[in-house]
């Protein structure tokens, strides 16, 4: 369910419904938007408890959200979703972002002509791969924590905002040191466990969708980092 507060509404109603939703075995995760704020109600929610809901103080309105997908739906968020990032570089509104650059990071001199090369032709953001998913275990699998330094360095210098890709939960700190947008790759949707490490981070996520997997699918993925209270999604 949402939970849409009054205009005039306090910090303090907005913890009281807080503490409520958890009182019914609830997640609540408020979600300020341009003119209102609102809680979403994660969880099995009963028609008693919309009702009490509804009874608080502060509270406008209770919404049932009909979708198997919460945070990312536009009962939620019935406007688009615009994320920031460093170099004043901004996803959506309308605008298309582009990222390039080399699929593995093999050297600094690679990397850094790409870059140039990248920011000449208009590219936003500089891709680099440090930790590569090959289908055979001989193949290069990517240099790692020293491609992820090369690429924070090469970012920096022509002035863009770096992305790279996370393979598993044990890589997620090291990227978000490193990278100002974590990448899960097609291959990675549905591992839920790297989803939620990756939206405890903060840093915006840019979540592809799965080779075979529906919509619905994709959506339900993304949930995983939305609820870790990061807003910050590109699909």
């Amino acid at each position: 369910m949402i939970v849409v507060m009054r205009p005039d509404h306090s910090p303090e109603q907005v913890q009281a419904v807080m503490d409520r939703l958890v009182q019914f075995g609830l997640q609540g995760q408020p979600i300020r938007g341009v003119e209102r704020e609102v809680i979403a109600g994660l969880g099995q929610v009963l028609q008693e408890h919309r009702d009490e809901i509804l009874m608080m103080p502060g509270v406008d309105e209770v919404i049932r959200v009909s979708k198997p997908y919460k945070l990312s739906s536009r009962e939620v968020h019935p406007r688009d979703t615009i994320v920031e990032l460093p170099y004043g570089v901004k996803v959506g509104g309308g605008r298309p972002v582009f990222m390039a650059g080399p699929c593995a990071i093999e050297s600094e001199d690679q990397l850094m002509a790409a870059a140039r090369g990248v920011r000449k032709a208009g590219a936003h953001v500089l891709r680099g791969g440090a930790f590569k998913p090959r289908s055979s275990p001989y193949s290069f699998q990517g240099l790692g924590l020293d491609a992820l330094k090369l690429l924070r360095t090469a970012g920096d210098e022509v002035g863009m905002p770096v992305i790279t890709e996370c393979l598993s939960e044990r890589d997620v700190e090291a990227c978000a040191q490193y990278s100002d947008v974590l990448h899960i790759g097609a291959r990675n949707m549905q591992n839920f466990v790297l989803l939620q490490e990756a939206g405890k981070t903060g840093k915006p996520v840019l979540l592809k969708r799965g080779m075979s997997a529906t919509i619905e699918e994709w959506l339900l993925a993304s949930e995983y980092v939305m609820s870790q209270n990061n807003p910050n999604l590109i699909l």
